[in-house]
């Protein structure tokens, strides 16, 4: 019989965090308040009281994404999901108005399924898609990139850093070549928003995504950071609120939480980073000792990547069988995107990068960030090469 863990050790923080105490307290200041339940396009006292309080919130993005980022760039989502979709159609849809040459998407075989489910319903809009393949380190080169680029190119939306092997791909270099040829830039900030330096005026980059409940904030909460006039085409309408680009009333509670978590974490994205680098670093290095067990990006020291994210396969395993096992000694990991989580399939992530899909079928994805206990990292490794030992 199998005794349950006495604790649970949360490994899984790529798929999503614990609300932080500046989030809760924001929340709760928020609850307590006048404001609460108040609609910020009302015309009445409380209503020009919520309207300041979404404004305000809407000044602290803008800031967190770097210095002269206006306040009007941000627009309010639901989550990250939301924001990569307004993103992909609105702004496609939105350079081709402008431009009816420009009927092509260009993107990559390592995003997020929020940006490739969507490919099937923008290339029934009319437009032609383009996946790009990585390198074996899970990078879009600045080449291939350049290789596919044309006049017809409406939008390129590459990521900044993938979710399942912490990847930071080569953002400034990827959007300075799409603006040669008059293309739109869109990265996908969802997985490295607050957790790696970042600032989009050094990135050039036309939109950001960013979701919440990557950093601490509720999961509800998103945004798109939309440039100074980059067309976009908006996904919902029907009331005119985010200057008429997202329609809805907005969530003025989690946008209060999602910038009070912004606020705090901002000035020390640089340092924290470091610090779980080097913890990230020892976990690699402990983990890579044991002849069955492989890192994705094959050195991971000689890679850009997130502090944060741990990724691995381990030859003749089973991913499922993997977490499971941990699971029963109180570490909860996963194997890569939570959103896929329910598929037998490989992670298309790492076949794209080159891995057999045998050796897919065995990766393991370990996650934490500046709250992160290191001894718990410790007992993780432990556990795990206890599991797999030595021997093929």
């Amino acid at each position: 019989m199998t005794t349950a863990p006495t604790r649970l050790v949360n490994l899984d923080y790529a798929a999503s965090t614990p609300l932080r105490p500046e989030a809760l307290a924001a929340l709760r200041a928020y609850d307590e308040s006048e404001i609460a339940g108040a609609n910020p396009n009302s015309l009445h006292t409380l209503g020009r009281r919520a309207a300041q309080r979404l404004e305000q919130a809407r000044r602290v993005l803008a800031q967190s994404l770097g210095s002269g980022v206006r306040p009007a760039e941000i627009i309010f989502t639901g989550g990250g999901t939301e924001s990569d979709a307004l993103a992909l159609f609105g702004i496609a849809e939105g350079v081709r108005a402008r431009d009816a040459k420009r009927t092509r998407v260009i993107t990559s075989a390592i995003e997020h399924d929020a940006i490739l489910d969507n490919l099937p319903a923008l290339r029934a809009r009319g437009f032609t898609v383009d996946t790009l393949a990585p390198s074996a380190q899970g990078v879009i080169e600045p080449a291939v990139l350049k290789a596919a680029l044309g006049p017809d190119v409406a939008l390129v939306s590459i990521m900044f850093a993938n979710n399942e092997t912490g990847a930071i791909q080569p953002v400034q270099a990827l959007a300075t070549a799409a603006h040669a040829v008059g293309a739109r830039f869109h990265t996908d900030a969802i997985q490295g928003y607050l957790h790696a330096p970042l600032d989009v005026n050094e990135l050039g980059v036309d939109a950001l995504s960013l979701a919440g409940h990557k950093v601490g904030a509720t999961v509800s909460s998103g945004a798109l950071y939309l440039r100074r006039g980059t067309p976009l085409t908006p996904l919902v309408r029907g009331g005119g609120q985010e200057a008429g680009r997202r329609a809805g009333t907005q969530d003025v509670r989690s946008a209060c939480a999602l910038a009070a978590v912004a606020e705090a974490l901002t000035p020390r994205v640089a340092s924290d980073a470091a610090r779980l680098r080097a913890l990230s670093n020892r976990m690699y290095d402990r983990l890579l000792a044991c002849p069955r067990i492989h890192a994705t990006l094959g050195n991971p020291h000689a890679v850009d990547r997130l502090p944060g994210v741990v990724s691995i396969y381990v030859d003749g395993a089973e991913s499922e069988d993997l977490i499971l096992q941990l699971d029963v000694r109180g570490f909860c990991v996963s194997a890569g995107s939570a959103c896929s989580s329910g598929s037998t399939a490989a992670s298309h992530v790492l076949v794209a990068m080159g891995i057999s899909t045998q050796a897919a079928a065995g990766s393991l994805r370990i996650s934490f960030d500046d709250r992160v206990d290191p001894a718990d990292l410790d007992a993780c490794a432990d556990a795990l090469l206890a599991m797999v030992g030595g021997a093929r």
